[in-house]
């Protein structure tokens, strides 16, 4: 439904970003009710509508594009032009947040940095993602997803086991997680302003959101100098907690606790396993974890995946099966929960698209507004 009654409603919203990390803070400020004005650079505007692969096509722009800037209104702006300045002023003199993630310091003299607009506009939440943050001696490079889970030492743990060469995890996580942690400063900083009824100049980076997904990792190498490594899909702590293959795909198990172990002994009944000193306890799981894993994989590949994960949820068992993105689009759990939705798309009517994570019982949610056309200037 389109209520008024959002979460963000009567909050505007002027997102100077592109890419990944600013356009993911704006979209999750959009789909909480905010009006999302996304300003972008002519004559192509931002570079994820066109400076992308062939299979990301949708329209006359991109997938990724669609859906990124879904619900967001749109101006192309150059803000060398004067006139283009005036506008954008103009859009910023009635906005409550900008988000910008431009490299450090072209705003500034570009006349829109946080100095500049609280200057004329004191109570602006004013929001900066970078690469690597706004202080220290990187602050004025640029930053890129890759950069950011190598430094970050995601990649030092993320592979296969035994195998040395670095691993990027799939997706961008650093962009996404940076684009989250900027709403959510948006989100505090605005709680603060209606207490206040000041501004702040709220920031986050790619590096700082690559760091902050290693908190178990860290917390290890904190507290006793170990140096993680690649362990697949394995748990440094709990086992048996991987993924293993059965005869027709893979299933991930989760047994975190020796109550879902025993229920895996019964399910699967095996005696053998259930006996054995090596697997007695959980650090005893741990460090005999290849032992383990073998006594597992042999009986998993005497029935197929989806059998095995009906079996196990009988009796309790948290699992799941590894799916493919083609499948995961069709799972009736992510159905269940409004994780691939229909939004309007400006030339082809409806298109598919990635649903909004938070659910609220009390307010209304938006409807899914087209992402811009490339518009005039």
């Amino acid at each position: 439904m389109n209520g008024a009654d959002t979460p963000l409603a009567g909050t505007t919203v002027v997102e100077l970003s592109h890419v990944l990390a600013g356009p993911i803070c704006g979209l999750m400020l959009a789909n909480l009710g905010a009006r999302v004005i996304k300003v972008e650079r002519p004559p192509k505007g931002d570079g994820q509508r066109w400076d992308v692969a062939e299979e990301d096509r949708l329209g006359t722009d991109s997938a990724s594009f669609f859906t990124l800037n879904r619900g967001k209104d749109g101006r192309m702006l150059d803000l060398k032009s004067e006139p283009d300045r005036a506008a954008l002023w103009a859009l910023i003199d009635e906005a409550d947040v900008v988000v910008e993630n431009y490299r450090a310091g072209v705003l500034d003299r570009l006349g829109f940095g946080y100095a500049d607009i609280a200057a004329r506009k004191p109570d602006i939440v004013y929001c900066s993602v970078s690469g690597f943050g706004r202080t220290g001696p990187w602050a004025e490079r640029g930053g890129f997803d890759l950069i950011a889970q190598a430094m970050s030492g995601l990649m030092s743990f993320t592979g296969i086991e035994g195998d040395e060469r670095p691993v990027k995890c799939g997706p961008p996580v650093t962009d996404i997680m940076a684009g989250v942690l900027a709403a959510m400063g948006v989100l505090a900083a605005l709680n603060r302003r209606a207490r206040t009824g000041q501004g702040d100049h709220v920031e986050t980076s790619l590096l700082e959101a690559g760091v902050m997904l290693t908190y178990l990792q860290s917390a290890l190498t904190l507290a006793s100098d170990v140096t993680p490594a690649p362990m697949g899909t394995a748990h440094p702590l709990y086992s048996p907690y991987e993924c293993y293959r059965c005869a027709d795909g893979w299933i991930a198990l989760g047994t975190a606790n020796e109550a879902n172990w025993r229920r895996l002994l019964e399910a699967l009944g095996a005696a053998e396993i259930a006996d054995d000193p090596r697997f007695a306890t959980t650090p005893l799981r741990v460090t005999n974890r290849h032992a383990l894993t073998a006594a597992l994989t042999e009986r998993f590949g005497a029935d197929g995946r989806d059998a095995w994960v009906a079996k196990l949820a009988t009796a309790g068992v948290p699992c799941g099966p590894v799916l493919t993105i083609p499948e995961m689009v069709q799972h009736p759990q992510v159905l269940a929960r409004d994780m691939i939705v229909e939004a309007e798309h400006a030339e082809l009517g409806r298109a598919q698209t990635v649903g909004f994570p938070v659910k609220f019982a009390g307010s209304d949610t938006p409807d899914l507004k087209p992402s811009p056309m490339r518009p005039a200037q």
